[in-house]
């Protein structure tokens, strides 16, 4: 089997295998609850707070603080307990009349820097805002040494003096029609 076909025939079976897999998934999985009735009154979601400008500061500060748990979502868009928590607890504050940058301050002194979702510029942070432009001023010059080390590979090498007198004895022999000269 050459190797072209045996790749295809590779692909193939990977793409059947994963087919087979959804297929396994999509059965094991829990059939969705139906929908209740349009006449039925179920369950209805409530206001988190009776002040819309309330629940607007507290999303915007929210909007700033990392989820501890997720750590790659911001606690306004965590459903994580603990995210929960703490915009519970900045609610808390606002109704207590702090300013955004006293429960900011209060966050921070409570769980460090890692909280903010944009850490701040400080000297045990400049690696963080530093750290990705240097990698990729190091990668560049890594690709630039690289490329300039084949491309001083790839350069023709001029004739040592024996290879170029063989060469002319070739064109000489060649041009006088009298076929290639035996060593």
């Amino acid at each position: 089997m050459s190797a072209p076909a045996f790749r295809t025939l590779l692909a193939g079976l990977a793409i059947c295998a994963c087919v087979a897999g959804n297929v396994v998934f999509a059965q094991a999985q829990p059939p969705a609850p139906a929908a209740p009735p349009a006449g039925a009154a179920g369950p209805q979601a409530r206001p988190l707070a009776l002040d819309p400008a309330l629940e607007e500061r507290v999303l915007k500060i929210a909007a700033e603080l990392r989820c501890l748990v997720c750590q790659n979502e911001t606690i306004a868009a965590s459903h994580a307990d603990l995210a929960v928590d703490l915009r519970n607890q900045v609610r808390e504050q606002l109704r207590a009349g702090k300013s955004d940058a006293e429960i900011r301050a209060y966050m921070v002194a409570r769980y460090g820097d890692f909280v903010l979702y944009t850490p701040p510029v400080k000297p045990t942070t400049w690696l963080l805002w530093v750290g990705p432009f240097l990698l990729l001023a190091a990668m560049a010059f890594v690709l630039w040494r690289t490329l300039s080390r084949r491309r001083a590979l790839a350069a023709p090498q001029p004739l040592s003096e024996a290879e170029q007198r063989r060469a002319r004895e070739l064109l000489n022999a060649a041009a006088a029609g009298g076929g290639v000269p035996k060593k």
